[in-house]
């Protein structure tokens, strides 16, 4: 996401280095730019207008003509600048209320509301909250089954709307329900449409009256830019929104919506999806996505995506193992499959300083996420003993193998040569960082 906007405002930065001190033309030209990448990524120009105005009287102050590092300074001033813009904090869900407590979905066809309803419940649900999700739609046919399926996936309950009551049936039904088996939270997904119509709001408003919700939040296509923050600020005057999921940010997201919404409407975008599976819903940081527009990487949601799935107990484990270089195949097929756990692997690259432009400047055939999947699979067609002690394994058993897991001989010989060489590596750096693991350093990593 962002990858234009980040490798203008990259290269504007860079213009800036070696530069002795921040001078007037300089600064004037950096902002220049900034101001056209801004306007590029589809952001409000209202924003822009204002954003250049703050970054140019700072950029200028006395700390910055001081200094003897003013690319650093720059940075700094525009990354203070794009996280108050997009809201400074990240804005959690509102649940201090007496149970059950109802959460609105609104929004346009098309937006992934069905989707985000049925993540919303997954993350309620890992934060020990017992969620019911329903559905008001009547118009789209396959909206209330779609519904139930995601429901059945997440292990959430689904209220059962019947097809005679209206959607304002549906929600309240839904709600005194909820109360009577004891769960806490409703998640209301409500009718869209291709376009905002008055038949749409005041169908809207009408449930809003009907069940008072806790939370009315819109979900936005984050690829529709600036028709994202218009779409916003007409749902806000109908039903008083009280925030903004942003979906699809992992497609080819420009950036517009997400820097513009909360300075033109004031609402907080509270979550965004990153991805198709039911897990790729992330609470909003405007402080680590203004770093990730900047290319400085995001090292606090890499470090959350990893606790996710790895196991203290067993990571202490697999430390000894590389202590006493006893690490096999088996732990690497095991550390692939959790990498794939933390979702797109471009997408992790990225969120390691310094990576996110080398991992862009391979192009489309730079990481290629089959070669893992290919590697578990040789991995899981070979015995324990051939994963423990990879040089047992002869020619007829490297034929057996590649049969097993559909590849080629050729293939499992890439994948035993390459193990071999970050084995011989593994060791170096073990030998080579022993005061560093000491330390609680982990040299391996």
């Amino acid at each position: 996401m962002f990858e234009s906007l980040t490798d203008k405002l990259g290269g504007v930065i860079k213009k800036l280095k070696g530069q002795g001190r921040v001078t007037e033309k300089n600064i004037e030209e950096a902002v220049r730019e900034v101001k056209l990448a801004l306007l590029e990524a589809d952001v409000n120009y209202r924003v822009v207008r204002d954003f250049v105005v703050a970054i140019t009287e700072k950029s200028l102050g006395e700390e910055v003509l001081s200094s003897l590092t003013p690319e650093q300074h720059f940075i700094k001033i525009v990354s203070d600048e794009l996280t108050g813009l997009m809201g400074e904090e990240a804005v959690e869900l509102d649940l201090k209320r007496t149970p059950p407590v109802p959460i609105m979905l609104v929004g346009l066809q098309g937006s992934g509301k069905t989707t985000t309803a049925g993540k919303l419940a997954g993350l309620l649900r890992k934060g020990k909250r017992r969620p019911l999700l329903v559905s008001t739609d009547i118009y789209r046919p396959a909206a209330i089954e779609q519904l139930r399926i995601l429901g059945g996936e997440l292990k959430v309950d689904v209220y059962e709307s019947k097809k005679e009551q209206s959607p304002v049936e549906m929600a309240v039904g839904a709600v005194t329900w909820a109360e009577l088996s004891g769960l806490d939270t409703v998640i209301i997904d409500t009718a869209g449409r291709l376009h905002i119509d008055e038949e749409l709001m005041n169908e809207l408003v009408a449930i809003r009256e009907a069940i008072s919700p806790q939370e009315v939040i819109l979900v936005a296509d984050a690829m529709t830019g600036q028709d994202a923050v218009n779409v916003a600020k007409s749902f806000d005057e109908a039903v008083a929104l009280s925030g903004v999921i942003l979906t699809k940010l992992d497609g080819d997201a420009r950036g517009g919506a997400a820097i513009s919404i909360r300075a033109v409407t004031g609402c907080p975008i509270k979550f965004v999806g990153v991805g198709e599976k039911l897990g790729d819903l992330e609470l909003f940081h405007p402080s680590r996505m203004a770093s990730r527009i900047l290319g400085m990487g995001d090292v606090l949601s890499l470090i959350e995506k990893a606790t996710e799935v790895v196991d203290e107990k067993k990571a202490l484990e697999l430390e000894k193992k590389i202590r006493k270089s006893q690490f096999n195949l088996e732990d690497f097929r095991d550390q692939m499959i959790k990498l794939q756990q933390m979702g797109p692997l471009e997408d992790i690259m990225g969120m390691i300083p310094g990576l996110g432009s080398k991992v862009r400047e391979m192009g489309q055939g730079g990481i290629d996420e089959r070669e893992i999947r290919k590697n578990v699979a040789i991995i899981n067609s070979m015995t324990r003993p051939e994963r423990e002690n990879y040089r047992i394994i002869s020619g007829s058993r490297r034929k057996r193998i590649a049969a097993g897991s559909g590849t080629t001989a050729q293939d499992v010989n890439r994948l035993l040569k390459n193990f071999q060489a970050m084995e011989s590596m593994m060791k170096k750096m073990t030998k080579k960082g022993m005061k560093s693991l000491k330390r609680g350093g982990f040299p391996f990593m």
